[in-house]
């Protein structure tokens, strides 16, 4: 039944990818790939945010905890398309593009997610369920 739960979340997660991906074209017309950037680091925060709260909490089964994490986020987020985004701003010349999409990529990814473990941690502790 796991692997129902993870198919169906992550179902969900590549249509939502499509959804806020398609949005932000839109109005973003730009060679830079902000769509994947915004999406990619949504899904770090949201990660870390569920890592350190609602995963620990108890509130949810484990089996629905990976469904989320895994299927949900997991095809939320988008590490292939990040990677050929940045071969195509690299074959099309734009050198320093790319060298920005790769270093706002990996600083904010990790500022993303260790702002939503910060967050998920502060709010477990005060809900007195700390470890």
């Amino acid at each position: 039944m796991l692997y129902v739960y993870v198919g169906l979340a992550g179902a969900l997660g590549a249509l939502a990818r499509y959804g806020v991906g398609t949005g932000i074209e839109t109005f973003w017309i730009g060679m830079f790939p902000l769509g994947t950037l915004l999406i990619n680091l949504s899904g770090s925060f949201v990660l870390g945010w569920l890592t350190h709260f609602l995963f620990r909490s108890g509130r949810l089964s484990p089996s629905i905890v990976t469904a989320v994490g895994t299927g949900f986020i997991g095809s939320f987020t988008t590490f292939s398309t990040f990677s050929i985004e940045t071969i195509e701003l690299l074959e099309s010349g734009a050198l320093g593009m790319a060298l920005l999409y790769v270093t706002l990529s990996l600083v904010l990814g990790l500022f993303s997610s260790w702002l939503g473990f910060w967050l998920g941690r502060r709010r477990f502790r005060r809900e007195g369920v700390a470890r």
